[in-house]
């Protein structure tokens, strides 16, 4: 989205507030697929953004939830329900049930009592369950998934979930990759473990779901450029793996960072023993970047100016409305002739922002949420929940 646009779609809201730019939502989509080839499919896990999911490009194959809220966010958007993956290191018997009745068209097993859980679910339903069991990160485990001998045993006593058809393996271990390197050990254990279990327990794992966790440039000039960079250096090893076994590959910070833009208005602005501080109505409660600390990096940040003013360019340290020193969004950001009643459009906001903040911290209003193409316009989704000045001009 251009910075005409975005200009024009800011007088049109309140502050703060959320646009997400689903032409470029699409076309990043489009452009994993270009690298990424036909034979991988595409699942967008939602965390990184749910907002997005009733607008999801045909391209996505898959749609991981990990969460019963997610579920509902589905449910409300009417998604096709035999595309999601249902996920998760927290499965109580009651989620499965739900996400059974829903009719999710694959599991997740990330525990000996996950696979207890699906397959009562199952045999209780008179119906069996594709199942993809999740590997630990094997250079030290976590929280997440199952050691490699504990899926192999599962693996090995699968006649004893007759509810359950094993269909292959679930592999994640974290994101903000920026090497290759560690992505295409990944890739090549795999693809070892694979045939390890062809070769000793005789069975055959058809699919793979994989989390690449390519790294998203919050804070460079050429962002687009050095993530491009990126998917070309993974994609000959992705590519290979695709050639080998069914495989999905899975991200939501990758596909959806690019097209989200946060709109906060400064509402004061002050000199404190030769700094000047603005104060804008948004907060570190709604905008948050991976890898910021305390503000002390910039991101692209578009200035809309309310009036003609002159006062000539300064560095500003950027805070929001809360009550700790803490929210600082920004330190040293130079503008040219920054006042109040001024707009600020943060931009590369599409993933986590939107939910991974204190969202409720000091009660301030939510923001607004909007999603936008060049096709359909300017639509809001969801508007402030606090109060009724949705409606009210702007300062």
């Amino acid at each position: 989205m251009d910075t005409k646009t975005i200009k024009a779609l800011a007088a049109q809201l309140p502050t703060p507030s959320y646009i997400f730019d689903m032409d470029e939502f699409e076309k990043r989509a489009a452009l994993v697929r270009d690298y990424f080839g036909e034979k991988t499919g595409l699942c967008f896990s939602i965390k990184a953004n749910p907002f997005l999911l009733g607008r999801l490009p045909a391209v996505f194959d898959k749609i991981e939830v990990c969460s019963p809220g997610e579920l509902t966010v589905c449910e409300k958007t009417g998604v096709d329900m035999k595309k999601i993956i249902f996920s998760g290191v927290n499965k109580t018997q009651k989620d499965v049930s739900r996400a059974a009745a829903d009719g999710v068209g694959t599991f997740t097993a990330e525990s000996r009592l996950h696979m207890q859980l699906i397959n009562d679910e199952a045999l209780a339903n008179g119906i069996v369950y594709p199942v993809l069991l999740r590997v630990t990160d094997v250079k030290g485990g976590s929280q997440f998934g199952m050691a490699e001998q504990d899926v192999l045993d599962i693996i090995a006593r699968r006649d004893d979930y007759k509810g359950i058809e094993i269909v292959g393996i679930h592999y994640f271990t974290g994101t903000q990759k920026k090497k290759a390197k560690p992505i295409e050990r990944e890739l090549s254990y795999i693809g070892e473990l694979l045939d390890r279990v062809k070769a000793e327990l005789g069975f055959t794992l058809e699919r793979v779901e994989y989390g690449t966790g390519l790294a998203v440039d919050y804070f460079s000039d050429d962002a687009d450029t050095l993530e491009e960079e990126r998917l070309a250096s993974v994609s000959e090893a992705i590519r290979a793996l695709a050639d080998k076994t069914e495989l999905t590959v899975e991200m939501g910070r990758f596909f959806a960072a690019p097209c989200g833009y946060y709109l906060t208005k400064v509402i004061d602005a002050k000199t404190n023993y030769d700094v000047n501080y603005a104060i804008v109505d948004g907060g570190l409660n709604q905008l948050k970047y991976d890898g910021q600390l305390q503000g002390m990096q910039i991101p692209k940040i578009i200035h809309i100016k309310h009036d003609g003013s002159d006062g000539g360019k300064k560095a500003w340290t950027l805070c929001g409305s809360l009550c700790t020193t803490a929210d600082v969004l920004a330190r040293g950001a130079e503008f040219d002739s920054l006042s109040v009643g001024d707009t600020l459009v943060f931009c590369r906001t599409g993933a986590y922002s939107v939910t991974e903040g204190m969202a409720v911290f000091l009660s301030r209003e939510m923001p607004a949420v909007s999603v936008y193409s060049e096709r359909d316009g300017l639509t809001v989704i969801r508007e402030m929940l606090y109060s009724d000045v949705f409606n009210t001009p702007a300062v």
